[in-house]
């Protein structure tokens, strides 16, 4: 019997999803089951040329997800371990490769594989209530979703140190102060902000943005020489392309583009 649909997508308008979590009854927690789906539903919004920008939210209102089931795990060999982690580990990485923009929108709990959900993401929306951690090391693992390279990349060794090494729970406030959330607002109006700014970020040129991101993106784990020829690599993308002569002719006509993608 094929699993439950534990994800919800929502276009707005003709460029912006919403990758929605929907397993309520679990806090959405990430059970194989779960992670597959995630899986598939990235990879299919990454072949989708007309998206230009993923919103994720939850469908729990005190919850963004609550990280691993260990409900599900507990009693698992270390073959099922490991046939568990081959597959959890695509979902995080499909949502880390989507080739535009992804915005989480976090309200509640972002624990553990939630918060690396999250900061698999370009930008990070919490309402003020939310609590982040990542507490592997609490139950003897450590995170596995991405948690150890993004969180450091994000806000630094001893930011990060801070948050992995001790497991504890952190407010939005100080998700904030730490540089782990981009914008904080009043809680319940995570998921509009981030509509907003991915609306935004939808009416720049695909090309570019999705360009933009690329060079960002592979140029961050190398020197400044070798991130500087990626740069120039993923200009030369855009700067032949139609939407650059589109931007430019709008620019000179003071209209609107209408980005060919």
């Amino acid at each position: 019997m094929d699993a439950p649909t534990m994800l919800q997508l929502t276009r707005h308008g003709e460029h912006v999803v919403e990758l929605t979590l929907d397993r309520p009854d679990a806090m959405n927690a990430i059970s194989t089951a779960f992670s597959e789906q995630i899986t598939a539903a990235t990879a299919e919004l990454a072949r989708d040329a007309s998206v230009r920008a993923v919103v994720l939210t939850s469908s729990h209102p005190r919850a963004f997800c609550v990280g691993a089931d260990l409900k599900e795990r507990n009693g698992f060999t270390d073959a099922q371990m490991m046939d568990h982690r081959l597959v959890s580990k695509l979902a995080y990485r499909g949502v880390l490769d989507l080739p535009v923009p992804a915005v989480a929108a976090v309200e509640g709990y972002a624990l553990g594989g939630g918060m690396e959900i999250a900061l698999s993401c370009d930008l990070i929306v919490a309402g003020a209530e939310a609590t982040l951690a990542l507490p592997e090391v609490g139950v003897g693992v450590i995170p596995g979703g991405g948690g150890t390279q993004l969180l450091t990349r994000r806000v630094g060794w001893s930011r990060a140190a801070s948050m992995i090494l001790t497991a504890r729970r952190f407010t939005a406030e100080q998700g904030r102060e730490l540089g782990v959330v981009d914008e904080l607002v009043e809680a319940g109006s995570a998921r509009e902000r981030a509509l907003e700014l991915a609306g935004g970020i939808a009416r720049n040129s695909p090309v570019a943005v999705r360009n933009a991101k690329k060079a960002m993106r592979l140029g961050m784990g190398t020197d400044l020489a070798a991130g500087l020829e990626i740069e120039d690599g993923c200009w030369r993308a855009t700067a032949f392309s139609a939407d650059r002569a589109e931007g430019v002719a709008a620019f000179a006509e003071k209209r609107t583009p209408q980005w060919p993608g």
